[in-house]
């Protein structure tokens, strides 16, 4: 696999002794094997362990929180502290990347509040994923940093995206699920995990209708096109384009999407090359395998 340094000299902070992975998970969630299965040498340090059931370690938590309420505070979307406890860490998995406290930048600590910077480690990004009834398949429930809130010289370079691949990684996720909608930025980021199959295109049961849900196979070879923008010739070998197209900003659209795929027409798929190049706002093409 790829060294992530070599690629961009802009990734040498994952080498940093000033900044480290962590996990926070209950001892009965820990990994006896963890990153065996895909055996990745993108992450050079030692993780942090954080327990969230003892007292000793809630700065992390609390740390956490205020992040994860600042980042989804425009789209009113901040999670509840007893959904964080009840829904993420008592069945589920949380990790990311955390800075030494004493070497914040001046604009993470007056963003955050230096009277929320305890810990020598002050998380700068969170991945929870959550453990389904389906055999070796998870639900990525949220994934949220500190990047987009803060100066682009102050930036870690791929922090979001490498948070949400170490804790596939680690944790040996196999088949990941999740949400996201039409028209968020975070299309970009999530197709590049492995082929993105749509299970919804329209969901009322989601607070925000224009959900849309995913499934993919975890594919760490396709992770490196995040960085370096490539087309996937495999896709293109494998999947071939329908005559459906997707309006983000139509309702009718994704419920006549929807409409197909609970006829069971499907499976179909979306291409993270055509989302990454062009404007969310345009209709994405649908695509099924050949």
């Amino acid at each position: 696999m790829t060294n992530l340094s070599k690629l961009n000299p802009r990734l040498n902070w994952l080498g940093s002794e000033d900044v480290r992975p962590y996990v926070l998970a209950r001892k009965e969630s820990r990994l006896e094997d963890p990153g065996k299965y895909f055996n990745l040498n993108w992450f050079p340090q030692e993780p942090l362990f954080m327990d969230p059931l003892r007292m000793g370690d809630v700065y992390f938590s609390n740390a956490l929180l205020n992040m994860e309420a600042k980042a989804f505070e425009k789209s009113d979307m901040p999670m509840p502290r007893w959904v964080f406890y009840d829904c993420a860490v008592m069945p589920g998995f949380i990790s990311g990347f955390a800075r030494r406290t004493s070497t914040l930048p001046k604009s993470i600590t007056d963003f955050l509040g230096e009277r929320n910077l305890v810990g020598e480690w002050t998380p700068v990004s969170m991945f929870i994923v959550i453990p389904t009834m389906v055999e070796n398949e998870w639900v990525a429930h949220n994934l949220s940093s500190i990047n987009s809130l803060i100066p682009k010289e102050d930036r870690l370079y791929g922090l979001g995206f490498l948070s949400k691949a170490f804790g596939l990684a680690y944790a040996n996720i196999q088949t990941c699920c999740g949400m996201t909608q039409w028209s968020s930025p975070a299309m970009r980021l999530h197709s590049h995990y492995g082929v993105l199959e749509v299970l919804t295109a329209y969901t009322p049961a989601h607070t925000y209708a224009n959900t849309l849900t995913y499934r993919l196979q975890v594919d760490p070879s396709e992770w490196v096109r995040f960085f370096t923008g490539e087309e996937s010739e495999d896709f293109r070998e494998s999947f071939e384009i329908t005559d459906v197209l997707l309006d983000p900003r139509s309702t009718e659209s994704q419920q006549s999407f929807q409409h197909m795929l609970e006829r069971k027409l499907g499976p179909f798929y979306l291409d993270a090359s055509e989302i990454r190049k062009k404007p969310l706002e345009q209709p994405f093409s649908i695509y099924r395998r050949k």
